[in-house]
């Protein structure tokens, strides 16, 4: 059995593997001469070769924000690449709703927060509410589910609670803030929380934001993680798939 052939890639800009690439960052200078030079070497020091500084501005008074652009030499070798992704069929709201009606038989309950002191409900807001993202309805909006957002800076405790008293199916968490890996701090103790008090398996649990892919959800405990760019539609589908009896090979990834 032969090896398989590396195969690797390097940035696209201009044409293809001449490997342009543009970094930004900010630096403690004034606007100037001198703060572009800073720059430029501070863009050589990781690598980039020629770099051009194509944007300098002041953000405050003392500090500069730059956009560098310049050739990388490194590549990427995707040949054996495996990341975790969830994979299921997307479907309409019209189809989701009715899987829910037929395969169900009753509406599907989700309970969704931003939990600890996370106090940024985009996500949250993005996914359940009516309006939704991107031209996308949120899941108020389908016939199928009883969708409750909860808002901000909610405990893991009350969060579980109302799942409880709702009869949830699903529970959604949304992480904006990520300093100090509060994101992963706050997830995990959900699941450890339910795992002492016997309520893991009660639920599907669903974990998103920024800074969040189906790895690391999984790697905290959940069933599954949504990252940026997720639309209502995209969480429909999965729990459609995992509860209505389509899904646990998903879900197990």
């Amino acid at each position: 059995m032969h090896p398989t052939e590396p195969k690797l890639l390097r940035a696209y800009g201009d044409r293809e593997g001449d490997g342009m690439v543009q970094m930004s960052f900010t630096l403690q200078l004034p606007k100037g001469a001198r703060a572009r030079e800073a720059a430029k070497r501070f863009a050589e020091s990781h690598g980039l070769k020629e770099p051009l500084v194509s944007t300098m501005e002041e953000c405050a008074e003392g500090y500069c924000y730059f956009v560098v652009y310049g050739h990388s030499q490194h590549s990427v070798d995707v040949t054996n690449l495996e990341v975790p992704d969830v994979e299921v069929p997307r479907l309409e709201i019209k189809e989701v709703d009715h899987r829910i009606l037929t395969r169900l038989g009753r509406k599907l309950v989700v309970v969704g927060a931003c939990t600890g002191s996370d106090a940024h409900t985009v996500g949250i807001d993005a996914i359940l509410n009516m309006k939704g993202y991107a031209g996308e309805k949120g899941l108020e909006a389908y016939k199928g589910f009883d969708a409750y957002n909860m808002g901000a800076q909610v405990e893991n405790d009350q969060l579980i609670e109302r799942a409880l008293a709702l009869s949830a199916d699903a529970i959604l968490v949304s992480q904006v803030i990520t300093q100090r890996n509060c994101h992963k701090e706050n997830g995990r103790a959900l699941v450890e929380l339910l795992e002492k008090r016997g309520l893991r398996k009660q639920f599907v649990l669903l974990f998103g934001g920024p800074r969040v892919d189906h790895k690391l959800a999984l790697d905290l405990g959940f069933d599954a993680g949504f990252g940026p760019g997720t639309r209502p539609g995209d969480v429909a589908s999965y729990l459609v798939h995992r509860l209505c009896g389509e899904g646990e090979e998903h879900a197990k990834n």
